[in-house]
């Protein structure tokens, strides 16, 4: 793992559920443990977070433009989770109870050689990886 890797899931697991940033939020908790749940599982904890719309992200590189080929996860309002992805048109794959169940959903769906992220964007790591595959 990389320390821009560790250093990105710091700052969410540091910010991303603190009632500063979202008070009164009923997706405060299920956010807060989804973070801590998805940080918990190796697989993940590989790959450089990132969230927005309380949604979190994961992508095999480091810099933006990110990886879209993983499945991220969603809050809902009940305190339950989604998956979708990895595209933005991509049709919901799951809804679940727990952070643990949707964390799992999103391993079983990692692509091949998933991880450690790669230090650059997305166009880099594809030259990388073409140039690796030529070998």
């Amino acid at each position: 793992m990389t320390d821009i890797v560790d250093a990105a899931w710091h700052d969410i697991l540091t910010t991303d559920g603190t009632p500063s940033r979202t008070e009164g939020s009923p997706l405060l908790e299920p956010f807060a443990e989804l973070v801590r749940v998805a940080h918990a599982e190796p697989s993940l904890r590989r790959l450089f977070p990132w969230t927005g719309m309380w949604e979190l992200h994961f992508s095999r590189c480091t810099a933006m433009d990110y990886t879209w080929d993983i499945p991220y996860i969603g809050t809902l309002k009940d305190g339950g989770y989604y998956v979708e992805g990895p595209h933005r048109s991509s049709p919901r794959i799951a809804e679940a109870d727990s952070a643990q169940a949707a964390v799992a959903v999103v391993v079983d769906r990692l692509p091949p050689r998933c991880g450690p992220a790669f230090i650059g964007n997305a166009g880099e790591l594809a030259a990388y990886e073409k140039a690796r595959d030529i070998r």
